[in-house]
C-alpha cells in the first residue's frame, strides 16, 4: 500500500486569537500537521506577520495559512493580498488567508448572492458589504454582533450565534458566510446548515478547505458542514 501523502502548514494566528488553532485541530486529517505561531495585531502588522512565518521555516512548511480576515479593514483586502503575495515570494510558499479562502469558498458552493455574519458594528459591517461586493457578492444582508473588543469575540454564547445567523438569513441568500477568524462557529455549522437549509462558511474552515485542497490533500471531512464534506 503507498504511503498516505503528508503535509505541514504553517499557522499564523493573531496573538490574542483563541479560536483559530482548536478549530484547524479538529479539521486536521492524521496525515497533515498544524504548526502555529502568532502575531501582533498592530500597525506593525504586515512586517510581524514576515517575521513569524521566517520562524516557521524551520518546520518547512509545504504552504502558510494566515488567519486573519481583513473586511472590515479600511482597504483590508488589498492590504492583505499584498501581505500574501509578498510572503508567498519571499518564503516560496503558497500562501492562504482566511478572507480570500472564504471568497474561494462561496464559488465552490455556487453561491453570488449572501447574506454575512460578523462580530462587528454597523461601521465596520459596511466595509465587510463593499469588499464583498467589490469580489462579485451580492450582500443581501449582513448582521453583526458589535462585539465590544477583540478578546470578546472569542467568548461570544453559542445562544448569541445561533441568534445572529437567525437575524442574517434572508430568503434570496445562496450561503450565509461568517467573517472573523475569532468567532467561535466552525462546531455550529452543521447545525446552522440544517437549520438555515442552505451553505454555511465559516472563514476557520474556508482557510483550511483551501490549503488542504490546494496543498493536493483530498480528504473529505465530515461533521462540519458540506464545504468540507462535499468539496
Amino acid at each position: 500500500m503507498a504511503a498516505r501523502l503528508s503535509r505541514v502548514l504553517g499557522v499564523l494566528v493573531p496573538w490574542f486569537n483563541t479560536v483559530v488553532e482548536p478549530d484547524l485541530a479538529a479539521l486536521r486529517p492524521a496525515a497533515v500537521t498544524n504548526q502555529t505561531a502568532r502575531f501582533t495585531l498592530d500597525a506593525h502588522v504586515v512586517d510581524d506577520i514576515r517575521a513569524t512565518a521566517t520562524k516557521l521555516l524551520a518546520c518547512r512548511p509545504d504552504a502558510f495559512l494566515v488567519a486573519l480576515a481583513t473586511e472590515s479593514f479600511p482597504n483590508g483586502l488589498a492590504m492583505l493580498t499584498r501581505t500574501a503575495e509578498e510572503l508567498a515570494q519571499a518564503a516560496g510558499r503558497p500562501v492562504f488567508t482566511a478572507s480570500h479562502a472564504s471568497q474561494a469558498a462561496l464559488r465552490a458552493l455556487g453561491a453570488r448572492r449572501i447574506a454575512v455574519v460578523t462580530p462587528f458594528d454597523d461601521a465596520s459591517n459596511a466595509r465587510v458589504k463593499d469588499a464583498f461586493a467589490a469580489h462579485g457578492f451580492d450582500v443581501v444582508r449582513i448582521a453583526g454582533l458589535a462585539c465590544p473588543d477583540l478578546d470578546s469575540i472569542a467568548r461570544v454564547p453559542e445562544a448569541e450565534i445561533r441568534r445572529i445567523f437567525r437575524a442574517a438569513d434572508h430568503a434570496d441568500a445562496d450561503a450565509l458566510v461568517q467573517v472573523g477568524t475569532g468567532l467561535p462557529v466552525l462546531r455550529l455549522v452543521a447545525d446552522l446548515e440544517r437549520a438555515h437549509v442552505k451553505p454555511v462558511v465559516a472563514c476557520n474552515a474556508a482557510l483550511y478547505w483551501q490549503a488542504l485542497r490546494e496543498t493536493g490533500v483530498a480528504d473529505r471531512i465530515a461533521g462540519f458542514g458540506r464545504l468540507l464534506a462535499d468539496h
